[in-house]
């Protein structure tokens, strides 16, 4: 792990996104309550932020952080795209005070909100695709705001 010992505690944010691309009748059922396993996009929100949490515990670099929120929102575009499916789009955002950058925990987050769509929508849709899954804006720290382009 880099030593952050010695970088001063900045307030720092960090939002990510992932897209899980799916059939029309498959996002039709997670809006009217249909899939077996209960409510999609609650179970997929509180995932995320687990994951978010459990950040160290899976990438082994990655230094644990003491998270004061975790943000997790869906885009949901029903009109399929030119190959027939329809998108649910997850914003992840991330905030600390602290020496390092919670990006990591924010594509965690994103990441493991998809994976959950996936597997509570799997019995009806195989087919379904993760894409995208990227950081969109970081602040804090000594290398200050990005954004993607």
């Amino acid at each position: 792990m880099v030593d952050v010992g010695a970088k001063a505690s900045t307030a720092r944010a960090a939002t990510a996104q992932a897209t899980v691309f799916l059939l029309p009748e498959t996002l039709k059922k997670i809006q009217q309550g249909k899939i077996a396993k209960g409510d999609v996009l609650s179970v997929a929100q509180v995932a995320g932020v687990m994951g978010a949490k459990r950040t160290p515990d899976l990438i082994p670099m990655c230094h644990p952080l003491l998270i004061t929120s975790v943000d997790i929102s869906f885009k949901e575009e029903s009109q399929p795209n030119p190959a027939g499916r329809c998108s649910i789009t997850i914003l992840a955002t991330a905030k600390t005070t602290g020496p390092t950058g919670v990006e990591m925990e924010a594509m965690t987050a994103a990441t493991v909100a998809a994976l959950t769509i996936y597997d509570m929508c799997k019995a009806v849709d195989r087919g379904m695709v993760m894409h995208e899954v990227k950081l969109l804006e970081k602040s804090g720290g000594k290398s200050g705001a990005w954004k993607a382009a």
